[in-house]
């Protein structure tokens, strides 16, 4: 497929049928001819591709509806879930389909412009960039390594747990405030255990990666799973390499006994995590 004519009005000159540019990522002009798989947003024009000055690079964009994509639309639409969702899955679908024939730089959600002449101003000033960064994803696949731990169990109570040590004997106060810090001891034992073990599994892959990226590890209320996570980490691999990083790092599952530790690999995904100005660390 070869570079669209997309020239669109601007935002604001036509009323309720101007336009905006949506952009979702940067790829080379070079990559094989590429029919989108993916619809793009709904109500917006086809999925295509548009020349950047300089030649060498394109970027796959979408018209859209530019009332759908105001300031306050957007910050309605994304402050609900389901809408947030769906605007996420399309965004990832489109990069997903453009990245099936060559490296992408893929852009954030909700990447837009008031008309095409704009888009390709501010893409221009990031050539460099894009040029960069292709070159850097070549060949490379971003893998994900997550690592969950079962919570620990409540130390079983005491006969005492609810007694005031001040209202009881010296031995019987003693008694129980050894078993509060002997308890506090284990936990924060357990708790360094938990994080050396997601540290050598982090060492592990990253020793398989030309890149890698450790993130806040989720919470539970969004991995939607009662384990805490305590590994959140990011890979960039040689795709020839890849096969090697999933058994190393699926031959550590089940090997630290007392932790019930569980780890989860996944991939090869469009390499989010290291397309980005100063985002990833070389390893």
């Amino acid at each position: 497929m070869t570079a669209t004519d997309l020239s669109l009005p601007h935002a604001g000159t036509a009323g309720g049928d101007a336009t905006a540019t949506c952009v979702f990522a940067v790829r080379r002009d070079d990559a094989p001819e590429w029919l989108p798989e993916s619809p793009g947003h709904a109500g917006g024009g086809p999925v295509g591709l548009l020349a950047l000055p300089g030649g060498g690079l394109q970027a796959v964009v979408q018209p859209v509806a530019a009332a759908d994509f105001t300031e306050e639309a957007l910050r309605r639409r994304l402050s609900d879930p389901v809408e947030l969702e769906r605007c996420a899955r399309t965004h990832h679908a489109v990069i997903t389909a453009a990245a099936a024939d060559g490296p992408v730089v893929p852009l954030p959600l909700a990447t837009l412009f008031t008309g095409v002449d704009r888009a390709v101003a501010a893409l221009a000033d990031q050539r460099a960039h894009f040029l960069a960064a292709l070159d850097r994803v070549t060949g490379r696949a971003e893998w994900a390594v997550k690592v969950h731990v079962e919570p620990s169990e409540p130390a079983r109570a005491a006969p005492d747990e609810g007694t005031d040590p001040a209202t009881v004997g010296t031995g019987a106060g003693a008694a129980y405030l050894a078993r509060v810090r002997g308890r506090e001891r284990d936990r924060r034992a357990r708790q360094e255990a938990v994080l050396r073990v997601a540290g050598h599994v982090h060492e592990v892959a990253a020793a398989f990666a030309v890149a890698a990226v450790r993130r806040t590890p989720h919470s539970t209320e969004i991995t939607g799973k009662d384990r805490p996570q305590v590994l959140n980490a990011a890979y960039l691999v040689d795709d020839a390499r890849a096969a090697e990083l999933v058994a190393a790092v699926r031959a550590l599952d089940g090997t630290h006994t007392g932790l019930d530790v569980h780890i989860e690999v996944s991939g090869p995904w469009v390499p989010y995590s290291f397309t980005r100005s100063g985002e990833g660390t070389g390893l």
